[in-house]
């Protein structure tokens, strides 16, 4: 996952509001979200290569995002699985906050990474690669990419103040616009771009909200909407190495009855 803005209690009938793009390899395997036959109340996306999720949600109304820190030349290649972070929140009971307080501790055996959390109480942050103990985020639209929360790279305030533009003007929240707001592929001016150390060609291939390129690009597009009635709608649209859309799905997830039900 390498783009998201969530908006936590700007419409009052949607508490929280998550959309997301999934940047990866077009060749890594990847299974479509969808409850989990070892999990069913665990709705996400698989990595079938090193295993985890990189955004989910379950019946209890768990929430779990999580972004890679870019930083060419320190990955280490025996670390653990970042997406494991993720999934191992999920399948837990453990509350949000203490999670990542218990996470802090062992958080230098990985490589770079964001990972949000979100409960009853809130959605929470938590950074390998940030000083300072995990934080919830305030409420508002916020957003992360591959650097810390809210890191004002361009693309990221572009789609910051897009989805805040449309829900200033929405009653409720439009899954067709904000997909369409996170299928930008234009890119900000060479000057605007950060430097990260992979290299200005690279930097203007990363610089779009939609990244589109044969090997390495945007792989899917979801939405999750947590509604205040006790149930949450999630959206997913994936693409090929073209861009192209090539599936989606939608899912109901009920925290009343504990259920998952595409529709």
């Amino acid at each position: 996952m390498c783009l998201a803005i969530f908006a936590q209690n700007v419409l009052p009938e949607w508490p929280l509001i998550v959309v997301a793009n999934r940047d990866e390899l077009h060749l890594r395997p990847t299974e479509a979200a969808q409850p989990w036959s070892d999990a069913p109340d665990l709705l996400a996306g698989r990595d079938l290569q090193a295993g985890g999720t990189w955004l989910g949600i379950t019946t209890a109304g768990r929430v779990a995002l999580l972004t890679n820190y870019r930083e060419p030349g320190g990955r280490d290649l025996q670390a653990p699985s970042r997406g494991l972070l993720a999934e191992q929140y999920l399948r837990q009971k453990q509350p949000a906050a203490q999670y990542l307080q218990a996470l802090e501790q062992q958080g230098a055996s990985y490589n770079g990474f964001n990972l949000l959390a979100g409960d009853q109480s809130g959605l929470w942050y938590y950074s390998n690669r940030e000083p300072g103990a995990p934080s919830k985020v305030s409420d508002g639209v916020t957003g992360v990419s591959n650097a810390t929360l809210n890191t004002p790279w361009p693309k990221l305030l572009r789609t910051k103040r897009s989805v805040s533009e449309h829900l200033a003007e929405a009653r409720q929240p439009a899954p067709a616009r904000l997909f369409e707001i996170f299928q930008d592929t234009s890119r900000a001016a060479d000057h605007e771009l950060p430097d990260t150390g992979v290299g200005i060609d690279r930097e203007k291939l990363l610089g779009s909200p939609f990244i589109q390129n044969e090997r390495y690009g945007t792989r899917c597009t979801t939405i999750i909407l947590k509604h205040r009635d006790g149930y949450a709608l999630f959206y997913e649209k994936r693409y090929n190495a073209l861009g192209q859309a090539v599936g989606d799905q939608n899912w109901r997830i009920d925290f009343m009855t504990a259920r998952i039900a595409s529709f």
